[in-house]
């Protein structure tokens, strides 16, 4: 048995009492089935950190699994981007990456089974007649006049299906069950469809293609999968879960599907469909953009797997859909963040400052803690100073508020790591505007030599010309209201703040060499 953490949901309890029970040999096997048409989400990372975990915590394993079975919309760049995000939040499956395309051969046996069983058969009416005989919650469906053909009939029809004989449309496999059932999803569900589409692994080998409802269990029996975890909008289509498999069977082990709450999150969508919208219409970068909810943009806005299992631990698993405040997201990142990441300094919008008694020419390199509230954790580098800085514009006020303890004419302030400085003119431009402050600096007051000089605040600041030019990118959320999905077109809920670039930004010279990945709190600019 593994040592790994034991979870505390009823998930886990479900687990502990299979296992207890002696059920299916002792094994744990779950399994995230992303579908190839999308990027992962952080509603995916849940249910990847819930497999997986609970998996590893029981001494099991997990599947990574691509229902593949809808050839329209998939692609390769999918397969491989999933895989990349699966890995990148701890997910191992070691040998067990698999395919719905891998047993298309076995599915296509089952439904010649069904059918040869009497409980399948063609049918050949349009898609708006099936959906109109299928009925609603409070009417009954009624039955295709093709419902009682033969099964010599059928398997023929079918076998013509899978020849390529019918176009996209004209035919479909249907389970037999009951038109009057109150699942409407158990009114004689689709199993087949025609789909005259080129495959990203088969090619042109298939031109039916099975359907989720009828793909998805077989998926799971086929890899010896014990514990079938979805989201609650599966609840319903358990009862075709179970049929499947029911009539398919026998299957050891046989899999067992539960449902938890899925992750709604404020101030986010995270239908595919209008994520790929919002790529396609390019109101954002790409599926990667850091605004945007995937995987991929959280990672490149340097959010850590970390950050989303504290953030996964702290929501839980519920029973119950609820709407996730986006606050707990971002409390979980900064937390994170903040015991992880180095301090350096950065002036996003720099308003010049010359030192006027500053010895020309001097630079001065201080030895600065990466760490400054824990110097303990080791660490520093070289901050060049000298007698022309930039410090932030915001930092300075002409006619200062009454609590101000920033920079203004006659007032002091001591730059982070260095000296106290006394603003003693301003520059102004011909409309008025502040374009350069002069001051003077106490020489006595460097940090930590045993100053004692007291000034007003403290300001980052970096040299005006060792500095190194940044683009910097402010981050907002996407959208303007908590529930964006609740608008008539969810477009019109676009923040337009979203994203502020600062062009014109600079940082100290030791970031000039920062790898990818690197992760840094600006000093006062978080």
């Amino acid at each position: 048995m593994s040592d790994a953490p034991r979870p505390r949901n009823f998930l886990a309890e479900i687990v502990e009492a299979d296992l207890a029970a002696g059920r299916n040999g002792g094994r744990v096997v779950t399994r995230f089935p992303p579908e190839p048409n999308g990027y992962l989400h952080i509603g995916h990372s849940k249910s990847i950190l819930l497999n997986f975990g609970l998996a590893r915590a029981y001494g099991g394993r997990t599947h990574l699994r691509f229902d593949d079975t809808n050839p329209v919309t998939e692609d390769t760049e999918y397969v491989e981007a999933i895989q990349q995000d699966v890995r990148w939040l701890g997910g191992d499956w070691g040998g067990h990456l698999y395919f719905a395309s891998d047993f298309f051969d076995r599915m296509y046996a089952c439904a010649e089974r069904l059918v040869g069983e009497g409980l399948a058969y063609v049918d050949t009416q349009s898609q708006d007649a099936i959906r109109e005989q299928r009925g609603s919650f409070d009417r009954p469906g009624v039955n295709s006049p093709f419902r009682d053909r033969p099964a010599a009939e059928n398997l023929d029809l079918l076998r013509r299906m899978k020849a390529g004989e019918f176009p996209d449309g004209a035919a479909v496999l249907r389970a037999k069950i009951d038109m009057s059932h109150p699942n409407v999803l158990m009114r004689d569900p689709l199993l087949y469809r025609v789909r005259h589409a080129r495959h990203h692994r088969t090619g042109d080998a298939w031109c039916i293609y099975p359907m989720y409802d009828f793909a998805h269990p077989l998926e799971d029996a086929c890899e010896g999968v014990t514990h079938s975890i979805c989201t609650l909008e599966f609840e319903s289509n358990r009862e075709l879960y179970d049929w499947v498999l029911d009539h398919t069977g026998p299957w050891d082990p046989r899999p067992r599907q539960y449902e938890f709450a899925r992750l709604a999150l404020g101030y986010t969508v995270m239908s595919k469909r209008k994520l790929l919208r919002l790529v396609n219409e390019r109101r954002v970068s790409g599926w990667d953009d850091p605004r945007m909810p995937t995987v991929a943009g959280m990672r490149r806005r340097g959010v850590t797997p970390e950050a989303l299992r504290d953030f996964a631990d702290l929501i839980g698993v519920a029973k119950n859909n609820s709407l996730v405040d986006i606050g707990k997201l971002e409390f979980a990142i900064r937390a994170d963040l903040e015991r992880r990441s180095p301090r350096a300094m950065a002036v996003v919008h720099p308003l010049a400052v010359s030192i006027e008694n500053w010895p020309a020419g001097k630079v001065e390199e201080l030895d600065l803690p990466w760490w400054p509230g824990e110097p303990e954790r080791g660490g520093s580098r070289k901050v060049p100073f000298g007698g022309e800085l930039f410090i932030e514009r915001d930092d300075f006020a002409l006619d200062p508020p009454k609590d101000w303890k920033r920079l203004a004419p006659g007032r002091e302030v001591r730059l982070a790591g260095a000296y106290v400085i006394r603003c003693d003119d301003v520059v102004r431009g011909p409309g008025g505007e502040v374009r350069a402050l002069r001051c003077t600096y106490d020489s006595a007051s460097r940090t930590g030599e045993g100053a004692t000089r007291r000034a007003g605040g403290t300001l980052h600041w970096v040299h005006a010309h060792l500095s190194v030019p940044a683009e910097v990118r402010m981050y907002d959320r996407l959208f303007a209201v908590e529930q964006p999905d609740a608008e008539e077109d969810f477009i019109a809920a676009l923040n337009p703040g979203s994203l502020a670039v600062a062009k014109g930004a600079r940082v100290e010279p030791a970031l000039r060499d920062a790898l990818p990945g690197s992760r840094y709190q600006f000093l006062r600019q978080g």
